[in-house]
This record gives C-alpha cells, structure tokens and sequence, in this order.
C-alpha cells in the first residue's frame, strides 16, 4: 500500500513537472525576449545660458528623453559648462562631447559656410526665411555636403532663432552713434559692423552683464529683445535698436559622427523629431516675445531713418559679394540668399513690405 502510494506521487510530480515545463515553454514562445543593456548616455553641450537653455533646448531635450523611454539619455549642459564655447566644435569632433547645439560662426566650425550661420547680414527678415532657405532653396544639401569634408562630425539640422538687434546703455538714432560702440556680437557679424565704427567684442558669455553693468561693454548686437529680457540683459540696457541687423538667427545641431552611428536608427529618428519640435517651438515664443517686450518691456525703443538704414543694406550686399569671393561654394550661396530675397520682394506683402 505504501508503495502504490509512493509510485502515485512520484508519477504526479513527473506529470507536473512536465506540464509546468510545457506551460513555461509556451510562455516563453508567447513573449518576446528583451535584452537588458545599458542606456545610451549622451552629452550635448548648447551655446545658451540657463535661462536662455529652458526655451532652446532643455524642453525638447526632455521631451526625448521621456520618448527614448530608458533606451537613451541625454545630458544638457549650458554654455561653457563642459568647453569654451569658441572650442564647441572641436569638442564634438574629439568626442569630448557627444553633441552640441550653436550656429557655425561662433563655434568656430572648420567649414568655408561657417559665415552664413548665426546672423549673415540682411540675409534674412522674417524667421520664417531660414527654414525656407534650407529645406526649400537648397541650403540643406550644401551644409550636408560641407560637413562630409570634416572628419567626425555630422551636422543634422539647421533652424531660426530670434532677430538680431543692437541692446545699448547708450540711444542709437543714427548711423553716426555706432562709431566706438564696444559690442558683444558674433564674428562675422563683427566683421561687418566694424564698417560702421562699431568695435566687436569677444568675452565668455556669463561676462557679459557684469561687463554691461561696469561701463566696459556699450551693449549687444546678439540678439532680439525677447532673449535680452530672458537672460537679464535688459536690465544693465537702456535702449533697443528697432533696425535689425539680420530677421532671424540660423543655429544647427552637430554631433559625433561614430557616437551618431553607434545610435539605432528608431532613436536616431526620436532625435531628428525632438529637433524639429525645438525649432517649431522657438518659432512662435520668440515671434510672440519679440512683440510682447517692444510694448511691456523695460528697454526704449529708437530707430535710425530708413533712409539712412538703407546705406547699411547696401552695404550688405557689397559684403555678400565678398563673401562670395572666399570659395565657390559660398559663391553660390551667396547666389542663393540673393535670388531668395528677390523673390520674396517679386512677392510683396506679406514676405516682404515696401
């Protein structure tokens, strides 16, 4: 009896065990096998300060990393916090870091385009110029092309930022006020400026207002009043030049090309959206800022006569034909930039008022 006993339970816990193997292994086919690793880590390092970082880039780059959902992680760090900002590309190129977000020109990107990034000169009026330009008029094919000639590093995206005004101490009502004035402003801007008598300036960015604040900078020509009110120009600056040197800021995203090519192409992609979702955001808060401050801000407005300002698109012009001499590429940039304008006058209202 025992024995009957015993054989029975050893024959129900074979009959068991098998039927638990049975149902492990129909589980096993029932669901997808999922291979831990560790998260992509990134570094992206932008040209903006903290409070400037909060509107163009922190909200995209969070955005991602809540879509990238553990797969992969960016990191933000704000101007100058991991390299010098004028070193930015170089980092990106060494791996030093794995990305980074700035126009070409102050960078110091080592392509012959370089120039036409941050504000080229009466190039564009309207923000909406830039992404019409690159995606429309053939820009994004020659940057493309530009950035293959640079080892380890791949440009991805250029967008429009702000408009680029003179913020000053002291009130510009003509051309013969620029003369002398200490500007912090980009290189090429620089370049052209100083035909007025301006005096560029170069300094780390969180120099800036204390330098404003102290007498030794006269003012920006960086940006638009809704930047200058964010990061807290506008509180070492008087005035507010309504003249602009340039309709809207070009910036681009570079990276790493090997980091780049390690990502897959899933995340690759969540980060082209992520990009575009910062450009279209920055589209409409710095469009709304820069009306918004010309009426509720702390600067007074001054404009130079149109009459008089039209020496100054002249001569932006005879600057393009000289930037044009540099390489054949910027050549037909140049020639790109010339036809676009002319075919937004042709137009009329409302891409271009008379």
């Amino acid at each position: 009896m025992t024995s009957q006993k015993n054989i029975s339970k050893r024959d129900f816990l074979r009959k068991a065990g098998l039927t638990t193997a049975g149902a492990v292994s129909a589980s096993a086919l029932a669901m997808p096998y999922v291979k831990a690793q560790t998260p992509i880590k990134w570094r992206l390092q932008t040209y903006a300060g903290p409070a400037l970082a909060e509107h163009v880039i922190k909200n995209s780059i969070d955005w991602f990393n809540k879509a990238a959902n553990g797969e992969m992680e960016i990191e933000l760090y704000t101007a100058d916090q991991l390299v010098p900002h004028g070193e930015l590309f170089r980092a990106v190129q060494s791996g030093t870091i794995d990305a980074a977000q700035s126009d070409d020109d102050s960078a110091a990107a080592p392509v012959d385009v370089k120039v036409f990034g941050a504000y080229f000169p009466l190039a564009a009026r309207y923000s909406l110029d830039v992404p019409a330009l690159w995606h429309w008029h053939g820009l994004k094919e020659i940057w493309e092309e530009a950035y293959a000639e640079i080892p380890e590093v791949t440009w991805l995206s250029t967008g429009a930022w702000d408009p680029c005004n003179f913020g000053t101490t002291k009130p510009i009502k003509s051309l013969a006020d620029l003369q002398g004035l200490r500007v912090y402003t980009f290189p090429t801007g620089g370049q052209f400026l100083s035909r007025f008598g301006v005096v560029p300036v170069s300094l780390p960015y969180e120099d800036v207002q204390p330098a404003m604040q102290t007498g030794e900078l006269d003012g920006v020509c960086w940006c638009g009043i809704t930047e200058m009110h964010t990061v807290g120009w506008a509180d070492a600056l008087k005035y507010y030049l309504t003249n602009p040197l340039s309709g809207a800021w070009a910036g681009s995203y570079f990276v790493n090309t090997e980091k780049w090519k390690a990502v897959p192409e899933h995340l690759q992609q969540l980060f082209q959206l992520a990009i575009d979702a910062s450009h279209y955001y920055r589209q409409h808060w710095y469009w709304a800022g820069e009306a918004r401050y010309r009426n509720e801000g702390k600067l007074e407005l001054t404009t130079i006569p149109e009459a008089e300002w039209a020496k100054v698109e002249e001569e932006a012009v005879s600057f393009w034909e000289e930037i044009a001499q540099q390489s054949p590429r910027n050549a037909k940039v140049v020639e790109i930039i010339k036809k676009y304008n002319e075919s937004m006058r042709k137009a009329g209202a409302p891409y271009r008022y008379s």
